[in-house]
């Protein structure tokens, strides 16, 4: 392979899949990780390894992650991007969303983050680089995003923490924190009206940005110089006020 392997997690659709459309085309080896197989098969890309793994099996992650070096190298990057966005008020929300969210956005961060940061640090300066998929709800509050909420800044806080520990390494660590994009995210909420009163909010912004744009911002920070790190990328549709 002329272009390093580079692992992208929740890559059934939305930004995971144009991601992996993306860099695909670019020429990079990629190893897919979702729970639905079908839908990363239906992708048909070329040098790609599909494995159907939930992000919150730390073990499944690892193993698919040696499979995938075995066969195309090492990983120069992945993109943590498998998540749940379950909108609720704490009141009444189911506390399983909670709990889904914590393991999935937090904890899958983690689990993706370790199968491949040991052997970047190993090969030493100017190789590796981990990219978290957060939101702009890891930067500031919504309404009936509580939980969420919390994740996405535990992202954020986690992703700096770690660019600074790993640093002196030159390993590199990106924050994406898109606005509304347009996704099946929202479909797993539980609650009707939160659902409805989401559309409309997107609606009156002039709609949420396409998964292609957020998978170019990725594109973007990945392909810099090696000694050149963006630390985090912010971006949302124009009409998005908050």
């Amino acid at each position: 392979m002329t272009k390093p392997l580079i692992v992208i997690t929740g890559a059934s659709s939305g930004i995971g899949a144009a991601t992996a459309r993306l860099l695909s085309s670019q020429g990079h080896p990629l190893l897919l990780l979702a729970r639905r197989l079908d839908k990363l098969k239906e992708l048909a890309l070329p040098n790609t390894l599909c494995r159907k793994v939930d992000v919150t099996d730390r073990g499944a992650v690892e193993d698919a992650v040696r499979e995938a070096e075995q066969r195309f190298g090492p990983a120069d990057a992945i993109v943590n991007n498998a998540g749940a966005m379950l909108l609720g008020r704490i009141a009444d929300q189911p506390v399983d969303e909670w709990e889904r969210m914590i393991d999935l956005n937090i904890k899958g961060v983690l689990y993706g983050t370790r199968a491949v940061l040991p052997g970047m640090i190993a090969r030493g300066t100017g190789t590796g680089t981990i990219i978290n998929v957060s939101s702009i709800a890891g930067r500031k509050t919504f309404p009936n995003h509580t939980a969420y909420v919390g994740t996405k800044f535990a992202v954020h806080a986690m992703s700096e923490n770690l660019r600074e520990e790993v640093a002196s390494s030159g390993v590199r660590v990106v924050t994406i924190a898109p606005g509304a994009v347009e996704t099946e995210l929202l479909s797993h909420t539980s609650d009707e009206q939160i659902k409805t009163d989401y559309e409309a909010w997107k609606k009156s912004a002039g709609g949420a940005l396409a998964p292609q744009a957020v998978a170019e911002a990725i594109a973007y920070a990945y392909q810099q110089p090696p000694n050149v790190t963006v630390r985090e990328i912010v971006l949302a549709a124009t009409g998005q006020e908050a």
